[in-house]
This record gives structure tokens, C-alpha cells and sequence, in this order.
């Protein structure tokens, strides 16, 4: 259980960095390197959905509620934000990282869930449980 508190707190710290980088008014530039823009794009709601699935919540609930934010974000940039436009491939790139962040995750918590060790046996069957009963 303890684990998936940190995991929350991560994706916690993941989602204010996304809003910072999503509506900053003026971002710092990519510094001319060629499609920077879209690999912070893809970083920003990969992170997001990679430290969900850790933290426990469902894909099929985080993945729309992350790609519905994709889509918004670029019409909120375009249409209210100074100095931002909004760009259908930064959507684009935004879905990807969905998409490999939800991989990922999913994979790392079937990992983590294998190398955990096994609960220990209770003691023996339940008494009425239908299984054969031991000779006297």
C-alpha cells in the first residue's frame, strides 16, 4: 500500500508539471532543436500516465481523461493563451505519450506485481469446504 502512495505523489507531481508546461504563457523555446516541441509534448502526458497506472488508477478511466486534456489543451493554448498556439500535432504527440505511458506502466505493474513474493498460506483448508476429509 505503501507503495502506491508514492506512486500517487509522483503522479500528483507529474500532472502540476504538465499544467506548467501546458499553459505557461511563454514556454522557453526548444532551443532549435528539431521536433523538441513534440518530444516535451509526448514527456508531459507520458509521465502523467505512466505514474497513474503505478498509482492504481484504471487505463480505460485515465487513458480519455488524459487524451480528452490533449485535445483541450491545444484549443485553451490557440484561443486564450498570449504568445501560445495551438498545434494538431502536438495533440498528436500528446496521444503518443498517452499511449507509451499506459504501456509502460501497465507492464511495470505486471512486473512489480510478479516479483512479489506470495502471500503466506492461511493454515490449512476451511472447515466445510467440500475437499476430502483426512483418514483418522
Amino acid at each position: 500500500m505503501r507503495d502506491r502512495r508514492v506512486w500517487a505523489v509522483l503522479f500528483a507531481l507529474a500532472v502540476v508539471v504538465q499544467l506548467i508546461a501546458l499553459y505557461l504563457p511563454n514556454p522557453p523555446s526548444g532551443g532549435g532543436i528539431p521536433g523538441a516541441d513534440k518530444a516535451v509534448h509526448a514527456a508531459v502526458f507520458l509521465a502523467p500516465a505512466l505514474l497513474g497506472v503505478l498509482a492504481g488508477l484504471r487505463p480505460v478511466v485515465l487513458a480519455p481523461l488524459l487524451i480528452a486534456h490533449a485535445i483541450v489543451s491545444e484549443v485553451v493554448q490557440h484561443l486564450l493563451l498570449p504568445g501560445r498556439g495551438g498545434d494538431p500535432w502536438d495533440a498528436v504527440a500528446d496521444i503518443v505519450g498517452v499511449a507509451v505511458g499506459l504501456a509502460v506502466g501497465s507492464a511495470l505493474l505486471l512486473r512489480l506485481r510478479a516479483d512479489r513474493p506470495a502471500a503466506p498460506a492461511s493454515g490449512g483448508a476451511p472447515t466445510g469446504s467440500g475437499g476430502p476429509r483426512p483418514q483418522p
